[in-house]
């Protein structure tokens, strides 16, 4: 073999080795709900980041509606799959204790603010357990036919008046939220409903102010059956996720407004599970994913609120419709005058009790 054809084939094996190495990359395996939720974290986190890190692929997996149940099942087997889980606070509460998720220390893991604030004061008090990044703050709130009242409804307790706001409701088929609803419609004070509802007193009082509207309740299961009984009339009052409502609202342009008075605030974050199979990778990324700018970036897709103080400022217009995101916001001044920010810790402890007395008051 001559020098010239030793070279080429030098030259050859040169350029099979960079393609092959380039082609190898490491996939990082995502967990989350699917649809528009998260398709606004492909945009806002997944691509920019892929873009910034060509050997990271990042794959979707819309399985966080089992996630929990899921995960346990991967852990006991030994096989773990997942490198990140997208998950509500409770389930990220519960699989914390569990031991089944990773602790993550914010100030050292997580980016500050632009200012130089730690993340753990960015964050704040939505910091509700030391496995959980919180992400977005989401609501239950309520949205209403604009047409079938000549006075708009304003307050929770306009809910629960069928003589001067008539027609069905629609509410979700769980004892979460209408409780807290039903008594903050009786008189009790925000600050109070929990106390309140710790009582077997409160839990009947609940249940009693439930009944006066209890016969003109239909009761949903999914986030896109309240939007679609607004639209068809079928009710005139309905409990819905605000992301739905928007969606309704600004994109499907039904006749349907919101009230978002003692709306009820929930967070959704993320975890990473024991024995993530990229452990190192998945940390790196979630620096970025979760820091000020990315998460604003995130309501230009999807009318959530961002889970750092830091964000709110930087929540602009939305992608495609042009509008400006901020006063959708669950978290807007306007709208979040009067909240009820869901007690994780209370339902944990309360939630299978309640919902088998909620079942068998329903069957009554």
């Amino acid at each position: 073999m001559n020098k010239v054809m030793k070279l080429m084939l030098i030259a050859l094996a040169m350029v099979a080795f960079t393609a092959g190495t380039t082609l190898a990359k490491t996939e990082l395996v995502i967990v989350s709900w699917g649809g528009a939720y998260t398709a606004s974290q492909q945009k806002a986190y997944h691509e920019p980041y892929m873009k910034l890190h060509p050997d990271i692929q990042i794959i979707n997996d819309d399985s966080a509606g089992s996630g929990a149940a899921k995960l346990r099942a991967q852990i006991e087997a030994g096989n773990v799959t997942w490198d990140l889980l997208d998950a509500l606070a409770a389930d990220a509460i519960a699989l914390c204790d569990e031991g089944l998720v990773e602790e993550i220390n914010p100030d050292t893991m997580l980016a500050p603010a632009p200012d130089g604030t730690p993340a753990s004061k960015d964050f704040g008090d939505l910091l509700i357990s030391p496995c959980f990044i919180p992400e977005i703050v989401y609501s239950t709130t309520f949205g209403y036919r604009k047409d079938k009242f000549k006075t708009p409804p304003t307050t929770i307790a306009d809910v629960f008046d069928l003589k001067k706001f008539p027609g069905k409701r629609a509410l979700e088929k769980k004892p979460v939220g209408n409780l807290e609803w039903a008594l903050i419609a009786d008189g009790v004070d925000v600050a109070k409903v929990y106390d309140v509802l710790g009582t077997p007193e409160g839990v009947d009082r609940a249940f009693k102010k439930l009944g006066t509207i209890k016969d003109s309740v239909i009761w949903w299961s999914k986030g896109a059956q309240p939007p679609q009984l607004l639209a068809d009339g079928e009710v005139t009052i309905a409990s819905a996720y605000n992301g739905r409502l928007f969606n309704a609202i600004a994109k499907e342009k039904q006749p349907i407004a919101m009230l978002w008075d003692y709306q009820l605030f929930d967070l959704d974050g993320w975890v990473v599970p024991k024995a993530a199979p990229h452990k190192k990778e998945i940390l790196e990324y979630l620096k970025f994913a979760t820091d000020t700018q990315r998460l604003a970036d995130q309501a230009k897709y999807i009318s959530y609120g961002p889970a750092r103080k830091s964000s709110a400022p930087l929540v602009g217009k939305h992608a495609e419709l042009g509008i400006d995101m901020k006063p959708h916001m669950p978290t807007a001044p306007e709208n979040s005058k009067h909240v009820i920010v869901k007690n994780h810790l209370w339902w944990a402890d309360h939630e299978v009790e309640l919902t088998e007395r909620f079942n068998a008051w329903l069957a009554e």
